[in-house]
Order: C-alpha cells, then structure tokens, then sequence
C-alpha cells in the first residue's frame, strides 16, 4: 500500500470511527446493524468553488462504506462572494452544486444578491430541495419554498427545515422593495421561531424520526431577526442546527432548548474552511464536528470536471493584465480580520477614488460591506478586480446637503469597533469616529481646485458618487431619498480596473501603499 493510499484510509477511518462504534449489534442470526446516518454540510462558500470536490468526495467514500448513511445540505451564501458567482451571476455555481447532488439547502441572504427573479431562476437548477420557512411574497398565506422536507436513511428519517436571516431585508432590500419603496417581498421577522416550530410540528406529526434546521441566522445579534442560538432556546424538537451567515466556526455548542434539552449549534466557518459532520449514531446519539478541507484527500471526477468548466470559462474574462503593485490593496488583516468594515483601507481609498473620478463627483462614497477580498502585490488582472468587488453595483451620482451626510456618518458608524459593513469608506471627504459618543466630528469636504480641505457646510449641497446599493437600502437607507442625478449602466468594478489601467497608467502609485488618514477613530 503506497503513503496516499494509507493516507486515505487512515483519514476515513478517524471520519467513521464515530459511526461505525454505534453500529455495533450482538452477532444474532439474520440480525442486520442499523446504519448511522452522516449529514454532512456546507455554509457561506461564497464562491469558492474548489472545495466541491472534496465535499463530495467525502460524501461518496461515507456512502461507499457499510456503517452509514450519507447526505449532504447547505446553509446558504453560495452563489456571491468572488468571480465564479459575479461574472456568471451565478449559472456557474449551481452547474457545480448540481453535480454535487445535494440532499436539501437554504437561503442565505446573498442569494438575493441579483434580485428575485434571478434567485427564483437559478436555485431550482440546484436539483434538490429549496427551504426557508420564513420567506414569503408580500402579503401571501404560504411561503416560496417549502419550510421543510423529509428524507429518508435506511429505517430512518431526517426532516430538513430551512430558515433564513431576516437581516436580508436591510442589506439586500432591492430585493424586497420595488422601486416605488412597495414591499413586494417579506422574511417574517416578528415570525420566524413560530413558522420553525410549525415546520417541526408538521414533520414530526409526518413521521420524522429527526429534525435538522439548515439555518441562515448567525450568532452574531442581527440589526433585523435574531441568531441561532435564540432560535433553539424559543422551540422545541429541533435535534440539530447546522447554520451559517456568520462566518463563525463552531463544532459544536449545546444550547437549551424549551424544554431544556441541549442541542448542538454548528457552523463551518466560510470559503470552505471546514466541511461540517453531523452525525446521528444507530442508537439515536447525535454528535456535530468539523472536518478541515484540506485534511480530505477524496475528490469526485464529476463535480472536479464541471469546477474546471467553470475555470475555463472564467479564465477567458479575468485573464487580462490591469496593472501592476509593489504591495497588497487590502480588506483583510494576516488573521482574516475584515480591516475595511473597521475602518480605513488603501483598497478602500482606491476604489471610492475611481468612482469618484468615473462619474465626476465631488465625493466618492462606497460601504465596507461592498468589498470581498484584496488584491495581492504583483501583476493585477482583471479578475483580481472582480474578485475583491464581486457585486452587480451600478455607477450612481447624486446630490445630497451636508446635514445628511453628516446623519448618515455618524448612524453608519455608530457599531464601531464591531464589524460595520455600512461603513462609509471615503474619497474627497475625511472624518472623525468618537467610539464612546458615536459621533462624528472634524468632517472636512476637498476643494479640487485649490486642493484645501474645507468644513462639510450642512446647508451646502455636494455631489456624490456611490453604487446604486446607497438607493437600494445601503446606508441604511439615509441618503435613499437624495436626489439622483446619473444613473449608469457601468458597473463599481470596471471603474475600478479603467482607474487602475488609465488614470494610474498601470501602476499603482506609492501614495496608495497605506491607508491615507480619510478616517480617523477615536476611543473618546
């Protein structure tokens, strides 16, 4: 037997070890062991679409072998995060989780990321169950999707509820607003612990054995909706909740339910990270853990072939060069911190000058939450561009008085030093953060013809270049009703790349290498 082959069978022998304990039975005649059943799960991808193969790799070698079960489901947040999903608006992830087969999956909130329509277009092609119990049309009796369905193990059977993150609603409201403002969709907020525990009646009176949310919610405390860990402690007979949304990485938390049963909370992190690992044993113990992507040496020759459909087709777009750095355009600390939902950037800096320049405005003005990933030192293609502002945001200019930039600072920073994705990353504007006071002082407007700061005047009126995100509920919706005065087709990260390739000539100027004092914060 050569290394990988040990290596392999080492490696699903630890992923069974679990499993195969429970399935132990006295050796009585025509007695046959019940299976385990091994759910295993995904949450937050966000395009990362090499880890497939690996996720179903594991899969088919749990199925291969004669002590479980296998399945496999997803928390939601897989068709935006990087150039798989925005440069295809998002064919080319469900053509991947297509050749994965999954059992069930859910919502996140960036499956709204392209509108409705577009998300009722591309989820179905998934080919498995689409659940979320909590999304409705706008004044209808029943959901979208169904809240829940029962699949069924050996002698057993699982009931899959999916719910998702009311918070949708804020960061992606484009989505549940017409353009008029009129809701024309609806997540239940004041609802979502009733409609789970009817969708958990209504499987468990349907004769499932088990009861597993595959939750969008989080477990950090949402402006709108509430996390998972509220979500078990307001209900009963859930057995397990695999969630997402977070990012966090959680083997496992055991939380008291109504009737004070523990029941484990797990999420795998994002892009990958982790692969999650349910597993129910044949006596009915239920244990979550984490299986690192890197430690699964299986892939599956279908899903690898459609990954590299994908790549092709990609590399066709991104390949070409845009420009060259001597250092890093980041979002992100070494930990993976997301620096630019904290403050300042020298991404940050370049991107709201591009805009800025591109529509001819006097301020530039883009959110935190609009960036996904950095760029490297080295050559810069497009696809690097694309990567780190993945989203279909449209040039936007518009007017606005000092007094409302002055309001929307300081309610857009008011959750500093917590991760703040409506933080306003500046150009031709610098200001001060106070943390203790939430407030915001020392706002200062560039003068371009005499390249002197002046004070923001707050009966003054200024021109602003943004995405249409700041119209689309970014902001928290308090510039929403500035008067617009262009609306362009093009798209924040074409600004990006024209800057980068004309205006800087191909190289990025050393006055970007750090951040450049546009936002000062203050622990006063």
């Amino acid at each position: 037997m050569t290394e990988k082959q040990k290596r392999i069978s080492y490696f699903l022998l630890a992923v069974l070890s679990l499993v195969s304990i429970s399935c132990e039975r006295k050796n009585l005649p025509d007695a046959r062991p019940e299976k385990s059943i091994v759910i295993l799960s995904d949450n937050d991808v966000h395009c990362s679409i090499d880890g497939y193969t690996r996720l179903a790799g594991l899969y088919d070698a749990v199925a291969a072998s004669d002590t479980a079960w296998a399945a496999v489901v997803s928390c939601g947040d897989y068709l935006q995060g990087g150039n798989a999903g925005a440069l295809s608006r998002g064919q080319y992830i469900v053509d991947v989780m297509k050749a994965v087969g999954y059992d069930a999956v859910t919502l996140g909130n960036h499956e709204f990321d392209y509108g409705m329509d577009r998300m009722h277009e591309l989820v179905p092609q998934i080919g498995a169950p689409v659940l979320s119990a909590n999304l409705y049309k706008y004044g209808a009796s029943e959901p979208c999707f169904p809240s829940y369905t029962i699949r069924t193990y050996g002698t057993r059977s699982v009931a899959f509820v999916g719910v998702t993150t009311p918070e949708s609603m804020i960061g992606e409201s484009y989505s549940f607003y017409d353009k008029d403002g009129n809701q024309t969709y609806d997540l239940r907020t004041d609802d979502v612990c009733r409609l789970v525990q009817a969708a958990v009646d209504e499987a468990r009176g349907k004769g499932a054995d088990y009861v597993v949310i595959l939750a969008h919610l989080g477990e950090e405390q949402p402006a709108l909706g509430i996390t998972s860990h509220q979500l078990v402690a307001a209900t009963r007979g859930i057995d397990a909740v695999l969630d997402g949304h977070s990012h966090s990485i959680i083997p496992g938390d055991l939380v008291a339910n109504l009737d004070g049963k523990l029941v484990p909370v797990s999420q795998t992190g994002a892009q990958f990270a982790n692969v999650g690992k349910l597993v129910i044993s044949a006596d009915g113990r239920i244990r979550t853990s984490l299986v690192s992507i890197e430690d699964i040496p299986y892939e599956r020759a279908g899903v690898s072939a459609a990954i590299g459909r994908a790549h092709q087709s990609l590399d066709e777009v991104t390949a070409r060069k845009i420009a060259y750095s001597d250092f890093d355009l980041i979002v992100r600390d070494a930990e993976g911190n997301r620096l630019v939902r904290r403050g300042e950037t020298n991404l940050a800096d370049i991107l709201t000058d591009a805009v800025r320049y591109a529509m001819q405005a006097q301020i530039g003005l883009f959110n935190g939450g609009g960036f996904r990933n950095g760029i490297s030192a080295g050559i810069i293609t497009y696809g690097d561009v694309a990567n780190a502002q993945p989203f279909d945001d449209h040039l936007s200019k518009f007017e606005a008085n000092g007094a409302q930039i002055l309001s929307m600072l300081e309610r857009c920073t008011a959750n500093l030093p917590s991760e703040e994705g409506q933080l306003p990353q500046v150009s031709g504007l610098r200001y001060t953060v106070h943390l203790r006071s939430d407030t915001v002082s020392d706002v200062f407007v560039l003068e371009e013809a005499s390249g002197e700061w002046v004070p923001l005047d707050p009966a003054g009126y200024y021109t602003i270049a943004s995405s249409d995100y700041y119209a689309r509920g970014g902001f928290y919706e308090t510039l929403k009703d500035c008067k617009q005065l262009i609306y362009s087709t093009g798209l924040v990260r074409d600004a990006l790349s024209d800057y980068m390739e004309t205006n800087l000539g191909g190289v990025i100027s050393g006055n970007y290498a750090r951040p450049q004092g546009r936002i000062t914060i203050v622990d006063d």
